[in-house]
């Protein structure tokens, strides 16, 4: 039996202050019993030789000086299985599907282990998400960490939702799963993602961990970690490849900032804590494949830049971590195109690893260069446009403003429901770049033009004429 405490100083906010404790280790589980016998979790956020600072998950009301506080020597772990695929779970991994609890055949830490730099194999695996402007453009790769920058009021958690319903690995029958991950939604949202995931029947190959705004920010805290937790758990011991998509890191740093806030720590920019750094990283780095072992996380991170500044501080230090980013335009948004992703400051670093013969198609990064220069160069022609008029530009110009409107209306835009292969994105790609002279399109080999071309596809390369010398060297075989 755990001794208890009844020595609480303070309680501030979602914190609770004991004094005069035996040594307790960061991280531990605590248990709080109120006057009524009822017993309140909690979470050692700081310990030090006099005072214990403790966040207590379920908050803090109907606490007082008397109420009992019984460390309890471990960690947070959640109970893993298999029989977690297909199930709707709260931010704290209980269940909100009105299923039992999951029977665990392991229970493991949620804090996870770093992964050695020298065991990870870098990624080099295309995963289809059925969305051209990242397919063709913004290629997301087996083990690759690719955030999302969105902004208030655009379609991130729709993006979020067809990606979760279309992801797959293509090539040989390997086992692919999602755990989605929603942190500070409201009611709404959640009610809209859990009929989605039914409606769909995504759920049967996915895990769900909804946080609400409702509840406690100190939960907002551990919901991305029990979300990768279960995820590295289908990896690494199911041998499944699991993409993690997280909504929204945002929701995440404001709880950092409300934690910090109520430990009166010194705050770094914006009042966010100065190690928001290494606490994103501790999340985004259990991304991965590790050398041996056949299942494989990849994640898809969705943050909304406040006042859709790409210089705050989340998406800035995001940037630094992550391997790249697919960035939300409100401008397209306004236009009524969905997805309304802006190719032009969308990268994924990983991109050319993952693509090319045996992965997509040997074309694909030729196509993606071309048509990447071509709608940058017909978009700032919009401005010139705009000082000129349309007459004043020269013929070549006339069809590249053209090309950057096919684009947006043809490629950018799809439908909700529409999951369009690799094969059809290319060759989308190949559609609008024949609306431009072949002379422009210089980013393209000839072979690829000449395979590829709607003008050329279906004839046969022509044959060269024969040379002098090889016309004498006949006429020599048939002298003999």
């Amino acid at each position: 039996m755990t001794k208890e405490y009844k020595t609480i100083r303070d309680v501030s906010g979602p914190l609770i202050f004991v004094e005069k404790t035996e040594p307790v280790g960061y991280s531990e589980l605590v248990n709080v019993t109120l006057d009524d016998g009822s017993v309140k979790r909690g979470q050692v956020l700081d310990t030090a030789k006099d005072m214990v600072v403790v966040q207590m998950f379920e908050g803090t009301g109907g606490l007082n000086r008397g109420s009992g506080v019984r460390f309890t020597g471990e960690t947070i772990k959640l109970p893993v299985s298999s029989d977690m695929l297909g199930r709707i779970l709260s931010g704290s991994g209980e269940p909100l599907d009105g299923g039992p609890r999951i029977v665990p055949e392991d229970r493991w830490d949620i804090t996870g282990a770093a992964i050695n730099p020298y065991s990870r194999n870098p990624p080099a695996e295309f995963i289809q998400t059925g969305i051209s402007t990242i397919d063709g453009m913004n290629t997301l790769v087996r083990g690759q960490k690719l955030p999302i920058f969105s902004g208030s009021g655009l379609p991130h958690n729709e993006i979020a939702l067809q990606i979760a319903r279309q992801a797959k690995v293509l090539g040989a029958a390997e086992e692919f799963s999602v755990v989605f991950a929603a942190m500070g939604i409201t009611s709404e949202e959640s009610q809209h993602f859990m009929y989605d995931f039914e409606r769909t029947g995504a759920l049967e190959r996915a895990v769900v961990f909804m946080n609400l705004a409702d509840d406690p920010a100190v939960e907002r805290l551990i919901t991305p970690r029990l979300a990768l937790t279960a995820a590295e758990y289908l990896a690494y011991e199911h041998d499944m490849h699991v993409l993690v998509i997280l909504t929204d890191i945002t929701n995440y740093c404001e709880a950092l900032r409300q934690m910090g806030a109520a430990r009166e720590e010194v705050p770094g920019r914006r009042g966010y804590p100065g190690y928001m750094y290494t606490d994103l990283a501790t999340n985004y780095e259990r991304a991965g494949v590790i050398k041996g072992r056949k299942g494989s996380v990849t994640q898809f991170s969705i943050l909304s830049m406040p006042g859709d500044d790409i210089t705050h501080p989340i998406p800035d230090l995001s940037g630094y971590i992550t391997e790249g980013q697919i960035v939300i335009s409100r401008e397209l948004h306004m236009k009524g195109i969905f997805p309304p992703v802006n190719v032009l400051p969308s990268l994924s670093r990983l991109m050319n690893s993952g693509i090319g013969p045996g992965r997509t198609r040997d074309d694909h990064k030729a196509v993606s260069y071309q048509l990447y220069a071509a709608y940058a160069e017909g978009k700032d022609l919009r401005g010139l446009v705009a000082i000129v008029g349309k007459e004043a530009l020269s013929e070549r110009d006339r069809k590249l403003l053209e090309f950057a409107d096919l684009f947006e209306d043809r490629f950018v835009r799809q439908g909700m429901e529409e999951d369009r292969s690799i094969e059809t994105t290319l060759d989308l790609g190949w559609e609008l770049l024949a609306s431009l002279p072949e002379t422009q399109l210089t980013r393209i080999d000839n072979k690829f033009i000449e395979k590829y071309h709607p003008s050329h596809r279906g004839k046969k390369p022509a044959e060269a004429p024969p040379s002098e010398s090889t016309g004498e060297a006949e006429a020599e075989a048939t002298a003999e």
